[in-house]
């Protein structure tokens, strides 16, 4: 063959990275081509369901494009959305200056340019099982290790601490807390907190504590987890995505801990933030009055999160051969099914889809056994919608049993 005609070898690195939410799309338009309906709980993205993004955070992005606010901002953000994160750290027990925040363009880029910052080629990171599938995704892009560690769906999907001191590796560098929990909607306790903060203190790890559900827990806001260790070597995570019902906004906004043993690390994150020249500007704007301002639409929301979840768990758990955990924040559950012999959970998924058109997730595309028969729920549909495809699922679930 001609080199004129050779296809285009992509880079082997692309074969690694997997991302489950989103490629489980690509068969849902193979149904959706053969005429039949596709009810997507794929994804958490509150607009699709009807929430509306606050009035007055419109405001602020179409104010700032009126004003000119349309070209490039700093690296790390516009100094007033620098300054209300922080502050708003500070009101939580936080103590971070406007200097060690940075916006991003959602927490996905946060993460990424904080484990690019951190984590060498070959170096391992202890990532939860189930985890969310970004992780795994961007560990395989700069060819770094995941390393799974046990959460325990018996006691509530809380880490095992045991397993987690079994996979650390003298390759270790970082451990990802996901609290509250996507994909389980788990919140730790303080005990448990605190045993995980000295877990990584006395191995040299950084905490990266991804937060971005911390306002949606069911009994109120959930406190970061660096309140309770101020000089630990904490990187936050937070977004206007979920709590503030605007994730194609792409505005998120990372907090790097005070203690001087994360200035090096600081400074890299910032190196790599130049080269992507800033997040979108306009929306920058939106974080200062979704900070400053009125958050009264978050209680609403959690209630109505709450109702939802109340549902989801009582329909399931009342399926033959289905359990699942309750959630206590968030808007997903994770279902488990008893599967038939030499069946695994994408089974059950794609055979769900392609009876029933309900498009849900694979409990292996977030790390777990593909013989456990888990999958992922979003529960943000209305009550009676999702009523009407839980009896879908029920009913499909009793004929795969006896396929």
């Amino acid at each position: 063959m001609s080199t004129a005609t050779t296809p285009i070898r992509a880079a082997n690195r692309v074969h690694r990275f997997t991302y489950a939410i989103r490629q489980v799309v690509a068969e849902a338009k193979k149904v959706e081509a053969t005429g039949m309906t596709v009810r997507y709980l794929n994804i958490g993205d509150p607009n699709a369901f009807g929430f509306v993004t606050p009035p007055h955070l419109i405001e602020a992005v179409a104010r700032a494009m009126r004003d000119g606010h349309n070209g490039y901002t700093a690296s790390a953000g516009i100094l007033p959305a620098r300054e209300a994160a922080a502050a708003d750290f500070s009101a939580r027990g936080v103590e971070v200056s406007p200097d060690r925040v940075l916006i991003t363009s959602g927490t996905s880029e946060g993460i990424e340019l904080a484990l690019t910052a951190l984590v060498d080629e070959g170096d391992d990171v202890l990532v939860p099982s189930p985890t969310y599938p970004l992780y795994t995704a961007v560990l395989a892009k700069i060819g770094a290790t995941p390393v799974y560690y046990r959460t325990d769906p018996s006691r509530g999907w809380l880490p095992d601490l045991d397993h987690m001191a079994r996979a650390v590796t003298a390759k270790t560098r970082a451990l990802v807390l996901i609290d509250p929990n996507n994909p389980t909607g788990a919140i730790y306790p303080e005990a448990l907190r605190r045993q995980l903060i000295d877990f990584a203190l006395t191995r040299g790890l950084v905490i990266l504590a991804d937060e971005v559900y911390g306002d949606l827990g069911f009994d109120g806001p959930v406190p970061p987890m660096a309140a309770l260790a101020p000089d630990a070597p904490i990187i936050s995570y937070s977004s206007l995505s979920k709590a503030y019902l605007a994730p194609g906004w792409r505005a998120g906004w990372m907090a790097v801990g005070a203690t001087p043993r994360l200035d090096e690390a600081l400074a890299a994150i910032k190196k790599l933030a130049d080269g992507r020249l800033c997040s979108p500007g306009p929306m920058q704007y939106a974080v200062t009055a979704a900070l400053t301002g009125d958050r009264s639409h978050q209680v609403a929301f959690r209630k109505e999160l709450k109702l939802r979840s109340d549902l989801t768990v009582a329909r399931f758990n009342a399926m033959p051969g289905m359990n699942v955990v309750a959630p206590q924040a968030a808007f997903y559950a994770m279902p488990q099914v008893a599967l038939p012999p030499g069946r695994t959970d994408e089974d059950f998924v794609l055979g769900l889809l392609r009876a029933r058109g309900i498009l849900v997730v694979h409990g292996s595309g977030f790390g777990l056994p593909a013989d456990g028969g888990y999958f992922r729920v979003v529960f943000l549909a209305s009550p009676a919608e999702l009523a009407s495809i839980y009896d879908d699922v029920a009913d499909f679930a009793r004929e795969f049993a006896q396929a």
